[in-house]
């Protein structure tokens, strides 16, 4: 396949290696330097765009993909609140976007866990849920986007959670980290919110835990990933799966979990 990279930080540059190792050709790459690239020749010509940004920039990214007929794999969190409808809007018209919030396949099985954990529980209300994920310092949002799709399987499953809500945002001291906008405190949580911690630590890829307690034991769930080359590898194997599906799809279609 003639992929493209848009976005060549330690995840684009990890994607690279591993693209090139499984036969791909690397046909264009996009930073923050170079948007212009967009519209050459050589971007045109991919069959699929990598995009790994920031949460400001990843919307824009693949509508500009979009533009030039190029399929897009994401992997940047951050942007679906005000852009989700946007980009099934541009999906509707023919373009194929694969995104999600985490390619590791250690957390597609995770995630299925977390499901069938959660339709368990909802018949043992003397349990409470909660989560917590730990990400590097670089990460710019809170909680992350691989949390939220956790906690809202959650909420699917759970009757008497109907919402989450954004917890403390620390460092490893526990200090405040980052923007503390939306934070709810512990005391002022609704019994039918699932809280979400976040701690932002050194280079830590990625730590999401789910917690349920009752006054007689405690029962958890964790992923811990050990570097970001499962997230890479997930990547490349969702352009792999780009090349013959469309429209918007996720990790569950290629799993199918």
């Amino acid at each position: 396949m003639k992929i493209a990279l848009i976005g060549y930080g330690k995840m684009g540059h990890m994607i690279e290696e591993i693209a090139l190792s499984r036969g791909h050709e690397i046909v264009s790459i996009i930073d923050i330097n170079n948007p212009e690239e967009f519209e050459s020749e050589a971007f045109g010509s991919a069959d699929v765009a990598i995009e790994f940004t920031s949460p400001t920039a990843a919307y824009d990214n693949i509508r500009r993909a979009f533009s030039r007929g190029v399929k897009v794999v994401s992997g940047s969190t951050g942007w679906r609140k005000d852009h989700e409808q946007d980009v099934k809007d541009l999906i509707d018209k023919g373009n194929t976007l694969f995104w999600a919030s985490n390619f590791s396949l250690g957390v597609a099985i995770f995630s299925a866990v977390n499901k069938y954990l959660a339709r368990i529980m909802n018949n043992f209300p003397q349990y409470d849920v909660q989560m917590e994920e730990t990400h590097h310092i670089h990460k710019l949002d809170a909680p992350s986007g691989t949390a939220i799709t956790l906690a809202e399987d959650i909420c699917k499953e759970i009757e008497r959670k109907s919402q989450w809500v954004k917890g403390n945002v620390v460092d490893c001291k526990g200090n405040p980290f980052g923007s503390q906008d939306a934070v709810v405190s512990r005391e002022d949580t609704p019994a039918n919110a699932l809280r979400i911690d976040s701690k932002r630590i050194d280079e830590v890829p990625g730590i999401h835990t789910i917690t349920y307690d009752s006054e007689a034991d405690l029962i958890q769930i964790s992923h811990s990933a050990h570097s970001r080359k499962g997230f890479a590898l997930g990547a490349v194997l969702a352009a792999e799966f780009c090349a013959d599906h469309c429209g918007l799809l996720t990790i569950s279609d290629m799993f199918d979990f």
